[in-house]
């Protein structure tokens, strides 16, 4: 039974895995320049590397979600963590770009990561005993837990690979650092995390998981690749697959009416809870990532030579991007007990005016260095409220059998509002860089930030379009 497994290592074990899954992500930033010369690619070469994983996490997290709710969490879980471990050992072995690319692409499989471990925390909270109030404030103190584990193994992953590159002669050394990690959570979680006691039964709709794939994957080719050599904003390439992942989108939403047991139930966007959460997953996400790269650039420019920036070298730049990781893990944290003070709607807005505040420090104060930071951090508390809100009331709007659904559907729309923040980001700075630069000028930058601002302060707005759903109301969006 569930209830067999003290509460306690089920939350270690969780923070396991997401720290192995944030290290994962964001163990690559640093080493991007170096490996330029160690692997023989351009610059424009490693943007694959980021398509290739966005695209793999697009396949795999609604499948993995679907199968964790018929055949048990942990099991499949399991699974996910042998696959990310065997793209994890490519990429530690990479020599050449293919390997790397190759490992990367299974390393994407991380995505079924949340909506599993949601998936174990909300049924083992199904069979407690306690009161239904306790157990659902349990619940949402571990997917806080699970933000801010996520969060704190992206900053480790950051730092950790940027020390290793600088101290170890080896250049493909820090490529290890997400095997190790993975090893571990594998190796402690096996035995430690329950198993699903509830299961609906039913099959895996492979029909509605191809199409959806094929749509996504297209589309998210087109704006990953948009606007770069080769995929200009109208070429027939571009315009293809975006054309192309739009039409394949839509006959998924025909099929998946008329299927029995939908891959994912269209029908729950019929739910006001479920399009407003929706929504503020898009523009908050479309910021964080859209600035990602951006600010990172801004960082390590020099302002001696391009007139803007911090000048500062590839660990310093790991470092400069603590204040913002701590303060979203600290938000995560803090999150369910503001939403417990003000309701879920008000965490939503202010999490997103969070954000707008940030952004609006960036870019006022962008010449000075600690300004610069701190408003990173605030841009940083803002997202941590979000990150938990959202993915804590996407699942708690769907029925229970369809949790790790749920769940999944808010990690796709991650994975498109940050699609769509880069692409926003990647088309202005190509319309701001002279010709024959490398670097944009100071304009790109400043439009970036204003552009986050708004879409921020329209993710509040939207954020009022929330409504606590009824428990009725729930298990009405499944049917």
């Amino acid at each position: 039974m569930n209830r067999a497994t003290p509460a306690t290592a089920v939350i270690a074990s969780v923070v396991l895995v997401e720290l192995s899954s944030g290290i994962t992500q964001g163990f690559l930033s640093p080493l991007l320049r170096g490996l330029t010369d160690t692997l023989g690619v351009s610059a424009a070469d490693l943007n694959w590397i980021s398509v290739a994983n966005l695209l793999a996490s697009v396949a795999f997290t609604p499948v993995l979600s679907r199968m964790g709710d018929l055949h048990g969490h942990r099991r499949v879980l399991r699974w996910n963590l042998l696959i990310v471990l065997l793209g994890s050992l490519l990429v530690g072995l990479s020599r050449d770009f293919g390997t790397l690319l190759a490992g990367q692409i299974l390393q994407g499989a991380f995505a079924g990561f949340f909506p599993l471990l949601v998936g174990i925390l909300r049924n083992r909270k199904r069979s407690s005993e306690g009161p239904d109030d306790d157990a659902e404030a349990e619940s949402r103190r571990g997917i806080s837990v699970m933000v801010a584990a996520l969060v704190a193994g992206m900053a480790f992953g950051l730092v950790a690979s940027g020390f290793v590159a600088r101290t170890v002669d080896s250049p493909t050394a820090a490529l290890w650092v997400p095997a190790v990690a993975t090893s571990l959570a594998l190796a402690a979680t096996w035995r430690l995390l329950p198993e699903s006691d509830h299961r609906p039964g039913g099959r895996v709709d492979w029909a509605g998981g191809i199409l959806l794939c094929l749509g996504l994957t297209a589309v998210m080719l087109g704006l990953g690749l948009g606007g770069t050599p080769g995929w200009e904003w109208a070429s027939p390439r571009t315009l293809g697959c975006l054309a192309g992942g739009v039409l394949v989108t839509a006959l998924w939403v025909r099929v998946e009416l008329r299927t029995a047991e939908p891959m994912i139930d269209v029908r729950m966007f019929r739910r006001r809870g479920v399009v407003a959460v929706s929504l503020v997953t898009l523009t908050f996400t479309f910021c964080m990532f859209g600035l990602m790269v951006a600010n990172a650039v801004f960082m390590g420019t020099s302002r001696a030579e391009e007139g803007y920036g911090l000048g500062l070298d590839p660990f310093a730049i790991a470092l400069a991007t603590l204040p913002n990781l701590l303060a979203l893990t600290l938000g995560a944290l803090l999150a369910p007990a503001v939403a417990a003070a003000v309701t879920d709607r008000l965490t939503l807005v202010a999490g997103s005016l969070l954000m707008a505040a940030g952004y609006a420090m960036v870019l006022a104060f962008h010449g000075d260095q600690a300004l610069f930071l701190a408003g990173t951090a605030v841009a940083g508390l803002g997202t941590g409220f979000l990150q938990h809100s959202t993915r804590t009331l996407a699942v708690e709007c769907v029925p229970r059998d369809r949790t790790s659904v749920g769940s999944g559907i808010n990690e796709l729309l991650i994975n498109i509002g940050g699609s769509l923040g880069a692409a926003a980001v990647l088309t202005v700075f190509a319309a701001h860089t002279p010709a024959g630069r490398t670097l944009p000028g100071l304009s790109a930058y400043t439009v970036s930030w204003t552009v986050c601002v708004l879409v921020s302060v329209a993710g509040a707005a939207l954020a009022l379009l929330y409504r606590t759903p009824k428990a009725d109301d729930t298990a009405e969006a499944g049917r």
